[in-house]
C-alpha cells in the first residue's frame, strides 16, 4: 500500500510530524508508554453499495434487489453481504503493521451511505465481527427513488450525540429532482464538541457536466449546514464525509465547498480536503472506466488543523485499500471487489474502499 501521508501537509506541518515520530512509541485510544501521552480515534466513511434486505418496499424501486429480481437477491446473497462489511469495518485503524496508528477499538464514527433502510443497519452492527463495539445507528429515511440513504454508525465509547437531522436537497430548476438527503450529527466526542455531515451528492448518471448542477447543489447544501454550525461557533469542528461524485479537483469541491488541498493556501472560511494530494498520487476510492480517483472524501474544518493537538486535531487521512477488499485478476485486478459485477455475483464487499482520517489530542 503507497505511503498515504499528505506531502503538502507534511511540508506546512513539519513541526508536528517530527514531534510525534519522536514522542509516539505505541498507539491506542487510551495511554501509550511514551512520555508524551496521546488519545486518539478514527473516523471515515464507507460507501455500502447496495445494502438491501430481501423484503419488497412498495414505496421504492427495489425490484432488482428481490429474489425475483435480476440479482436474485436472497437472504444468503444478503447474509453474505453483511459479514463482508462487518468484516471490512472490523479491520479499520487495527493493523498493527501500520506502524503506531493503529487502534484495537478500530474506527469510531463511520459514515455510510447505499443501505435501504435502518433495519439493514442494524444488521449490520449485529454481526459477530463488530458486535462488541456496541455500534449506534443515526438515520432518517430519505426520498431517494431507489430509497437509499445516509447514516452514522458511532462507538458510544468515543461519541456521544447531541442532536441530528436531516436536510433535503433541492436542485434550482428540477423541481420534481430527488436525491440523498445530507445528515448532520452533532454530539461530544470524547470531551470536545464535534459535527458530522454525512453525504452522497448526486451521481455522474448522464455525463459529468450535464449532472454538474446537481452536484453544485449539493455543495451549497452541506456549504449551509456547515456555515450555521459556524455562525453558533467559529471554532467548531466539522467534518464532512461522503461519496461525493466528484474528485477533490472538481468545481463542485473547490469553488462550490471552498475545500483547498493546501493548507498554506487556506483562506478564512475555507475548509481543508486532505484527500486532495492522495487524488494527485493516483490513489483510488472508486475505479470507473478504468479511472481510479477519491470520490470518497472526508473534509475538515481549520479547526481540526492545529498544530498543539491539545485538542483533537487530524494527523493524517488514509484509503483503506487493503488486499482483500481488491479483486486479484482479469481486467479489473486491483479494483474494489464489488459485489456484482455486469449483473454477475461476485461475492466482494463494495464498488468502493473505506476512507478515515486519524484524529489525536494530547492527555
Amino acid at each position: 500500500m503507497p505511503d498515504l501521508l499528505d506531502n503538502k501537509t507534511i511540508i506546512t506541518m513539519t513541526k508536528r510530524l517530527i514531534f510525534l515520530v519522536l514522542a509516539l512509541i505505541s498507539m491506542s485510544f487510551g495511554v501509550n508508554k511514551a512520555q508524551n501521552q496521546y488519545k486518539m480515534g478514527l473516523v471515515g466513511f464507507y460507501n455500502l453499495e447496495n445494502l438491501f434486505d430481501t423484503i419488497n418496499d412498495p414505496n421504492i424501486d427495489d425490484e432488482e434487489f428481490l429474489p425475483e429480481g435480476k440479482n436474485r437477491w436472497n437472504t444468503e446473497k444478503y447474509n453474505t453481504k453483511l459479514h463482508n462489511l462487518a468484516y471490512a469495518i472490523s479491520t479499520i485503524g487495527t493493523d498493527k503493521s501500520e506502524g503506531q496508528f493503529y487502534t484495537p477499538d478500530g474506527i469510531a464514527v463511520l459514515g455510510v451511505s447505499e443501505m435501504e433502510n435502518r433495519r439493514v443497519l442494524e444488521d449490520l452492527v449485529a454481526q459477530p465481527e463488530i458486535k462488541d463495539r456496541n455500534y449506534q445507528i443515526v438515520h432518517y429515511d430519505s426520498p431517494d427513488r431507489r430509497g437509499v440513504d445516509v447514516a452514522l454508525l458511532y462507538n458510544p465509547k468515543y461519541f456521544t450525540v447531541k442532536n441530528s437531522k436531516s436536510y433535503h436537497l433541492y436542485v434550482p430548476d428540477r423541481p420534481d429532482f430527488v436525491t440523498r438527503d445530507q445528515l448532520v450529527v452533532t454530539g461530544t466526542f470524547d470531551d470536545e464538541e464535534m459535527s458530522f455531515i454525512v453525504m452522497h451528492w448526486p451521481s455522474r448518471y448522464g455525463g459529468e457536466k450535464r449532472s454538474l448542477p446537481g452536484r453544485l447543489a449539493a455543495a451549497d447544501l452541506c456549504r449551509h449546514i456547515a456555515d450555521s454550525i459556524i455562525n453558533e461557533n467559529p471554532n467548531a469542528k466539522i467534518v464532512m464525509m461522503g461519496d461525493f461524485n466528484d474528485y477533490p479537483t472538481n468545481k463542485s469541491i473547490i469553488e462550490g465547498l471552498r475545500a483547498k488541498g493546501s493548507v498554506k493556501d487556506l483562506k478564512e472560511g475555507d475548509f481543508f480536503n486532505p484527500m486532495y494530494d492522495l487524488h494527485k498520487k493516483g490513489i483510488g476510492t472508486n475505479y470507473y472506466r478504468d479511472v481510479k480517483g477519491v470520490l470518497d472524501q472526508t473534509i475538515i474544518t481549520q479547526s481540526l488543523l492545529k498544530t498543539d493537538f491539545s485538542t483533537y486535531q487530524m494527523l493524517k487521512p488514509v484509503v483503506h485499500a487493503k488486499s482483500f477488499l481488491m479483486q486479484h485478476e482479469g481486467r479489473y485486478n486491483g479494483y474494489p471487489w464489488r459485489t456484482f459485477g455486469s449483473g454477475v455475483w461476485l461475492g466482494g464487499y463494495s464498488d468502493h474502499f473505506p476512507v478515515y482520517i486519524i484524529l489525536l489530542k494530547k492527555i
